[in-house]
């Protein structure tokens, strides 16, 4: 053992000993501490031999550790994180470098950032995606927080971090809170990507496809261009049978969804910089119905439903819910993407997201094959306003818009909820809407509040009010 460790970690949950696990893997010493010592020395008296040092006490933690200290936190976000902070800084010299590596809002880390710089330390939020198992084999990182950190930083986050064509996944994100945000936007990315994949199933279920055969579709969409890693995941969950029933155990599980709050900051985030998240926010309100269980069975036997479904043919019906399926996950990464350029530009932070959708290949949950053309567009127009405008993802989706269509409109007709599928339609069909019947919204606004409107044939910035007919009352 070294004298002094590399690198210190608080909370040891699963993410946490996973992470310290990888990090020991590549040659680091770790120090370790928990607010439950049994849980300190139970792990570390489960992995004799590695270069993982127990403490027992915040003093003892960080009296171990060489300096500029190196300390991430993987404790619950929230009034946690700031709790460990407070106890941290009376023993923490200038220049250490404190990490919250949690899923915390983007603006308590800001918050945490305005707090911490004036007392010499520097505060890091850094995204990290993967689950427990990227943790140990390698996770998607995502650190903000001041240029000076990712010197500090980068040999640790590199070694451990995800590979992708050779390159790691990991990159200092931005100044401030641009880590947290970034992996905010990520989550938000995901639930609609999960959401999508969700409506498929429900298309290939209602057709009357079994579980088995839709296992079999979503493994081969995995060999093909949807290829990624919540297509592969989705695979063996309908594979996997239940040992007691042996019936396919995704049948099985209650259809009510959780969350834990990344989506729906995506969806506030998105409305405060007026940036159009229809996919994402389809996903948040699918998992907030699902909630609803006992009201929507009850309306199950009260509310009429279309008398005839309507279907195609099975080799048809599959081809289209891929297209549509495809297409759809495109504008979920185009809304994230474009809420990311925006915060970028309000905030200065100069994202790039050709190096964000380069560090999602790898280790991260919506890792997908086409992220590399995300990547690609990028690097080839770094000010690319809108990904649907690059030239691999306008064919692509000038190529699947038809079946697309198709697939919302049987959807429809028969009376399946597709709202992310929906969403996503809408919002490419808005897209190209060279004129929207916002003309006709802007009148009623200044028919009612006099808010005033531009003109087509006036020059852009001249606003004008009508004297309104008065509307009376009662006649």
């Amino acid at each position: 053992m070294k004298d002094k460790s590399d690198f210190g970690l608080i909370g040891l949950a699963v993410m946490g000993q996973n992470l310290v696990l990888n990090i020991v893997s590549r040659g680091f010493q770790v120090s370790v501490y928990n607010r439950t010592v049994a849980t300190t020395h139970a792990f570390v008296d489960g992995h004799v031999g590695r270069q993982i040092v127990a403490t027992d006490s915040l003093e003892g933690f960080v009296a171990s550790l060489h300096k500029p200290r190196r300390i991430m936190l993987m404790v619950q976000a929230g009034a946690a994180v700031d709790a460990v902070i407070e106890q941290l800084i009376p023993l923490l010299d200038r220049d250490d470098i404190i990490i919250d590596g949690g899923n915390s809002l983007y603006t308590d880390t800001e918050r945490r950032d305005a707090w911490l710089t004036p007392l010499g330390l520097r505060f890091v939020g850094a995204g990290v995606s993967g689950g427990e198992e990227g943790a140990r084999k390698g996770p998607s990182i995502m650190p903000g927080g001041p240029a000076s950190t990712w010197t500090e930083l980068r040999p640790i986050f590199e070694a451990i971090a995800a590979r992708a064509e050779g390159e790691p996944c990991v990159t200092h994100i931005g100044p401030g809170g641009a880590g947290h945000f970034v992996k905010m936007v990520h989550n938000g990315i995901e639930y609609g990507d999960m959401q999508l994949i969700c409506e498929a199933y429900h298309l290939f279920k209602a057709s009357g496809m079994p579980t088995a055969e839709i296992a079999g579709i979503f493994n081969r969409w995995n060999e093909g261009p949807l290829q990624s890693y919540l297509i592969e995941i989705t695979g063996k969950a309908l594979e996997q049978v239940d040992p007691e029933t042996g019936q396919a155990l995704v049948e099985l599980i209650l259809d009510k969804a959780g969350q834990k709050g990344t989506g729906r900051w995506t969806l506030i985030t998105a409305a405060e910089q007026a940036v159009v998240v229809s996919t994402i926010n389809a996903a948040v309100e699918a998992r907030v119905m699902s909630s609803q269980k006992a009201l929507r069975v009850q309306a199950s036997g009260m509310l009429a439903g279309p008398s005839l479904l309507k279907g195609m043919p099975k080799k048809r019906l599959i081809g289209a819910v891929h297209d549509a399926l495809y297409a759809s996950k495109v504008i979920s990464y185009t809304q994230g993407l474009d809420l990311m350029r925006s915060m970028s530009l309000k905030k200065g932070w100069e994202l790039d997201l050709g190096a964000i959708a380069a560090i999602w290949r790898g280790g991260c949950i919506i890792r997908a094959r086409f992220l590399n053309r995300i990547t690609e567009a990028y690097r080839a127009d770094p000010a690319l306003d809108n990904l649907m405008l690059a030239p691999f993802f306008m064919d692509l989706l000038n190529g699947t818009q038809q079946a697309w269509r198709e697939v919302v409109a049987m959807a429809v007709s028969s009376g399946i909820p597709v709202p992310a599928f929906s969403a996503s339609l809408s919002y490419y069909d808005s897209m190209r809407t060279a004129r929207l019947p916002a003309n006709l919204l802007q009148a009623q606004r200044d028919f009612f509040g006099a808010h005033t409107y531009e003109r087509t044939d006036k020059p852009e910035g001249q606003f004008f009010h009508t004297v309104w007919p008065e509307i009376i009352e009662g006649v």
